[in-house]
Protein backbone atom coordinates (compact mmCIF):
# COMPACT_ATOMS: atom_id res chain seq x y z
CA UNK A 1 0.00 0.00 0.00
CA UNK A 2 1.53 3.19 -0.95
CA UNK A 3 2.07 5.96 2.03
CA UNK A 4 -1.03 8.14 2.39
CA UNK A 5 -3.32 5.74 0.96
CA UNK A 6 -6.03 3.75 3.19
CA UNK A 7 -7.51 0.90 3.12
CA UNK A 8 -9.76 1.66 6.29
CA UNK A 9 -13.04 3.99 5.41
CA UNK A 10 -12.71 5.08 8.72
CA UNK A 11 -9.32 7.29 8.48
CA UNK A 12 -8.56 10.10 5.91
CA UNK A 13 -5.69 12.23 5.57
CA UNK A 14 -5.74 16.14 7.67
CA UNK A 15 -3.84 18.83 7.34
CA UNK A 16 -2.68 19.78 11.35
CA UNK A 17 -1.30 22.88 12.34
CA UNK A 18 0.93 23.31 15.32
CA UNK A 19 1.56 26.99 15.72
CA UNK A 20 2.73 28.15 12.71
CA UNK A 21 3.73 24.65 11.53
CA UNK A 22 1.67 22.42 9.09
CA UNK A 23 2.06 18.66 9.49
CA UNK A 24 0.63 15.67 7.66
CA UNK A 25 -2.05 13.75 9.84
CA UNK A 26 -4.15 10.62 9.47
CA UNK A 27 -6.94 10.82 11.23
CA UNK A 28 -9.28 7.90 12.23
CA UNK A 29 -12.68 7.93 13.80
CA UNK A 30 -14.50 4.23 13.83
CA UNK A 31 -18.25 5.28 14.07
CA UNK A 32 -19.37 6.42 18.19
CA UNK A 33 -15.55 6.74 19.34
CA UNK A 34 -15.15 8.29 22.93
CA UNK A 35 -11.73 8.59 23.22
CA UNK A 36 -8.71 9.61 20.60
CA UNK A 37 -5.31 8.40 20.96
CA UNK A 38 -2.58 10.59 19.15
CA UNK A 39 0.76 8.87 18.28
CA UNK A 40 4.42 10.21 18.88
CA UNK A 41 6.41 8.15 16.45
CA UNK A 42 10.51 7.72 17.04
CA UNK A 43 12.92 9.17 15.62
CA UNK A 44 13.80 8.89 11.68
CA UNK A 45 9.95 7.48 11.77
CA UNK A 46 6.83 9.41 10.54
CA UNK A 47 2.96 9.07 10.39
CA UNK A 48 3.66 5.97 7.95
CA UNK A 49 5.44 3.69 10.73
CA UNK A 50 4.00 0.38 9.75
CA UNK A 51 4.00 -0.51 13.74
CA UNK A 52 2.28 2.42 14.78
CA UNK A 53 -0.72 1.92 12.03
CA UNK A 54 -0.79 -1.80 12.81
CA UNK A 55 -1.64 -0.57 16.81
CA UNK A 56 -3.61 2.17 15.52
CA UNK A 57 -6.16 -0.47 13.96
CA UNK A 58 -6.87 -2.49 16.93
CA UNK A 59 -7.54 0.66 18.49
CA UNK A 60 -9.84 1.95 16.07
CA UNK A 61 -11.37 -1.85 16.10
CA UNK A 62 -11.54 -1.45 19.86
CA UNK A 63 -13.79 2.02 19.05
CA UNK A 64 -11.37 4.47 19.51
CA UNK A 65 -10.21 7.05 17.42
CA UNK A 66 -6.75 7.59 16.35
CA UNK A 67 -4.16 10.61 14.82
CA UNK A 68 -1.14 9.82 13.60
CA UNK A 69 0.46 12.57 12.63
CA UNK A 70 4.34 13.98 12.06
CA UNK A 71 6.15 15.46 14.49
CA UNK A 72 8.39 16.96 12.02
CA UNK A 73 8.00 18.71 8.78
CA UNK A 74 9.63 18.15 5.69
CA UNK A 75 12.22 20.88 6.30
CA UNK A 76 12.87 20.06 9.95
CA UNK A 77 13.16 16.51 8.98
CA UNK A 78 15.64 17.56 6.14
CA UNK A 79 17.40 20.11 8.66
CA UNK A 80 17.75 17.38 11.18
CA UNK A 81 18.84 14.44 8.88
CA UNK A 82 21.73 16.79 8.25
CA UNK A 83 22.40 17.68 12.09
CA UNK A 84 20.29 15.25 14.62
CA UNK A 85 19.50 18.53 16.39
CA UNK A 86 16.11 17.43 16.58
CA UNK A 87 15.33 13.70 17.00
CA UNK A 88 16.55 13.95 20.59
CA UNK A 89 15.25 17.07 21.39
CA UNK A 90 12.13 16.51 24.12
CA UNK A 91 11.51 19.71 24.93
CA UNK A 92 10.88 20.55 21.25
CA UNK A 93 8.99 17.72 20.30
CA UNK A 94 6.90 17.86 23.71
CA UNK A 95 6.05 20.98 22.71
CA UNK A 96 5.06 20.04 18.88
CA UNK A 97 2.73 17.36 20.44
CA UNK A 98 0.93 19.31 22.94
CA UNK A 99 -0.05 22.23 19.99
CA UNK A 100 -0.94 19.41 17.79
CA UNK A 101 -2.98 17.87 21.23
CA UNK A 102 -4.35 21.63 20.86
CA UNK A 103 -5.62 21.69 17.25
CA UNK A 104 -7.43 18.31 18.04
CA UNK A 105 -8.95 20.20 21.07
CA UNK A 106 -10.26 22.49 18.98
CA UNK A 107 -11.93 20.20 15.82
CA UNK A 108 -15.62 20.21 15.98
CA UNK A 109 -15.61 16.44 15.35
CA UNK A 110 -13.73 15.80 18.29
CA UNK A 111 -15.44 17.58 20.56
CA UNK A 112 -15.92 15.47 23.72
CA UNK A 113 -13.40 12.84 22.94
CA UNK A 114 -10.85 12.29 26.11
CA UNK A 115 -7.31 12.50 25.01
CA UNK A 116 -4.68 9.83 25.07
CA UNK A 117 -0.83 9.69 23.85
CA UNK A 118 0.67 6.53 22.10
CA UNK A 119 4.41 7.02 22.01
CA UNK A 120 7.44 5.00 20.68
CA UNK A 121 10.97 5.57 21.39
CA UNK A 122 11.84 8.90 21.61
CA UNK A 123 8.09 9.90 21.19
CA UNK A 124 7.31 8.35 24.36
CA UNK A 125 9.26 11.02 26.29
CA UNK A 126 7.74 13.74 24.20
CA UNK A 127 4.13 12.25 25.38
CA UNK A 128 5.00 11.78 29.45
CA UNK A 129 6.61 15.62 28.86
CA UNK A 130 3.41 16.64 27.33
CA UNK A 131 0.93 14.72 29.14
CA UNK A 132 2.92 16.23 32.48
CA UNK A 133 1.97 19.73 30.84
CA UNK A 134 -1.72 19.12 29.92
CA UNK A 135 -3.13 17.00 32.52
CA UNK A 136 -6.13 18.03 32.04
CA UNK A 137 -6.26 17.03 28.54
CA UNK A 138 -4.31 13.67 28.38
CA UNK A 139 -6.08 11.04 30.73
CA UNK A 140 -4.01 7.91 29.57
CA UNK A 141 -0.35 7.17 28.30
CA UNK A 142 1.30 3.70 26.35
CA UNK A 143 4.69 3.94 25.86
CA UNK A 144 6.17 0.93 23.17
CA UNK A 145 9.57 0.63 23.61
CA UNK A 146 10.07 4.24 24.75
CA UNK A 147 12.75 6.02 26.64
CA UNK A 148 11.10 7.36 29.23
CA UNK A 149 14.32 8.00 30.88
CA UNK A 150 14.55 11.21 28.57
CA UNK A 151 11.77 12.64 30.24
CA UNK A 152 13.97 13.56 33.30
CA UNK A 153 12.87 14.86 36.42
CA UNK A 154 8.98 15.43 34.69
CA UNK A 155 8.41 12.02 35.30
CA UNK A 156 7.37 12.67 38.74
CA UNK A 157 4.53 15.20 37.50
CA UNK A 158 2.30 12.67 35.26
CA UNK A 159 -0.85 12.08 36.35
CA UNK A 160 -2.56 9.95 33.13
CA UNK A 161 -2.33 6.71 33.76
CA UNK A 162 0.87 5.42 32.19
CA UNK A 163 1.60 1.69 30.77
CA UNK A 164 5.14 0.78 29.84
CA UNK A 165 5.39 -1.67 27.20
CA UNK A 166 8.69 -3.05 26.44
CA UNK A 167 10.49 -6.07 24.92
CA UNK A 168 12.03 -8.98 27.01
CA UNK A 169 15.25 -8.88 24.92
CA UNK A 170 15.31 -5.10 24.73
CA UNK A 171 18.47 -4.88 26.58
CA UNK A 172 19.35 -1.62 27.88
CA UNK A 173 15.80 0.08 27.29
CA UNK A 174 14.25 -2.62 29.28
CA UNK A 175 16.45 -1.31 32.28
CA UNK A 176 15.46 2.40 31.69
CA UNK A 177 11.75 1.52 31.51
CA UNK A 178 11.97 0.01 35.05
CA UNK A 179 13.90 2.65 36.50
CA UNK A 180 10.82 5.30 35.14
CA UNK A 181 9.06 3.02 36.64
CA UNK A 182 9.68 3.61 39.54
CA UNK A 183 9.94 7.70 38.99
CA UNK A 184 6.43 7.79 37.95
CA UNK A 185 3.40 8.49 41.09
CA UNK A 186 0.95 8.40 39.57
CA UNK A 187 -1.03 5.12 38.28
CA UNK A 188 1.15 3.24 36.53
CA UNK A 189 2.50 -0.25 35.33
CA UNK A 190 4.72 -2.23 32.89
CA UNK A 191 4.38 -5.02 30.76
CA UNK A 192 7.12 -6.94 29.52
CA UNK A 193 6.50 -8.96 25.91
CA UNK A 194 8.67 -11.98 26.13
CA UNK A 195 11.47 -12.83 23.92
CA UNK A 196 10.53 -9.47 22.48
CA UNK A 197 13.36 -6.65 20.71
CA UNK A 198 12.97 -3.00 20.37
CA UNK A 199 10.94 -3.02 17.53
CA UNK A 200 8.47 -6.15 18.17
CA UNK A 201 9.15 -7.82 15.08
CA UNK A 202 9.18 -11.41 16.37
CA UNK A 203 5.96 -13.31 15.81
CA UNK A 204 2.77 -12.11 18.11
CA UNK A 205 4.68 -9.21 19.44
CA UNK A 206 2.60 -6.81 17.95
CA UNK A 207 -0.29 -8.14 18.59
CA UNK A 208 0.18 -8.43 22.37
CA UNK A 209 1.38 -4.52 22.49
CA UNK A 210 -1.46 -3.46 20.37
CA UNK A 211 -3.77 -5.74 22.84
CA UNK A 212 -2.58 -4.55 25.97
CA UNK A 213 -2.41 -0.83 24.73
CA UNK A 214 -6.50 -1.05 23.29
CA UNK A 215 -7.24 -2.25 27.14
CA UNK A 216 -5.28 0.39 28.97
CA UNK A 217 -7.16 2.99 26.35
CA UNK A 218 -10.56 1.09 26.38
CA UNK A 219 -9.93 1.12 29.93
CA UNK A 220 -9.25 5.01 31.10
CA UNK A 221 -10.45 7.09 28.00
CA UNK A 222 -13.64 4.89 27.03
CA UNK A 223 -14.77 3.01 24.33
CA UNK A 224 -18.04 2.27 22.13
CA UNK A 225 -19.22 -1.24 21.03
CA UNK A 226 -20.87 -4.33 22.01
CA UNK A 227 -17.24 -5.85 22.97
CA UNK A 228 -16.53 -3.07 25.47
CA UNK A 229 -17.05 -4.90 29.29
CA UNK A 230 -16.72 -3.12 32.61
Amino acid sequence: MRPGRHTDPDVREVKVEAGSTELGGSLGLPPGARGLVIFAHGSGSSRFSPRNRAVARALRDAGLGTLLFDLLSEEEEARDERTGELRFDIPFLARRLAAVTEWARLQDELAGLRFGYFGSSTGAAAALVAAALHPDLIHAVVSRGGRPDLAGPVLARVQAPTLLLVGGNDVGVLEMNEDALARLEGLKDIRIIRGATHLFEEPGALEEVSRLAAEWFTRYLGAAGPEVHA
